[in-house]
């Protein structure tokens, strides 16, 4: 059995967007909602005062959604890691439409519980 998670970056976002609560908001319930995640509770927000930046944290039954802006930086951070196997979802026409970016960078990592399968995957 394994997990999977994903590392996502978006560059050249608006600035105005990143420092937008609800767009941050839209981007986890679409997850959520996409990936059929399950919320433990409630998802914590924290927007920094001068630049505005936001960071959100979802624990989820399968882990966590984490996000960072940087409205500085026209720069977004996105982890999202699962527990169990998930299909993928749009994460590059989801960080378009809500932040306008213009570079998206989505890895995916594959996050085995074995060790036999961590050293034969890694042979």
């Amino acid at each position: 059995m394994s997990g999977v998670e994903w590392v996502v970056e978006a560059f050249g976002c608006s600035s105005e967007s990143l420092r937008d609560l609800r767009a941050v908001e839209t981007l986890f319930h679409g997850m959520i909602r996409g990936m059929k995640l399950r919320p433990v509770g409630q998802t914590q927000w924290h927007q920094f005062p001068g630049t505005g930046g936001i960071t959100g944290l979802c624990l989820l039954a399968e882990s966590h959604i984490a996000c960072h802006t940087f409205p500085e930086h026209n720069s977004l951070c996105l982890n999202l890691f699962c527990c169990v196997l998930r299909s993928e979802w749009n994460f590059e026409a989801a960080l378009r439409q809500l932040f306008h970016a213009q570079d998206v960078s989505v890895r995916r990592l594959a996050r085995p519980y074995e060790v036999a399968r961590h050293q034969a995957a890694s042979d």
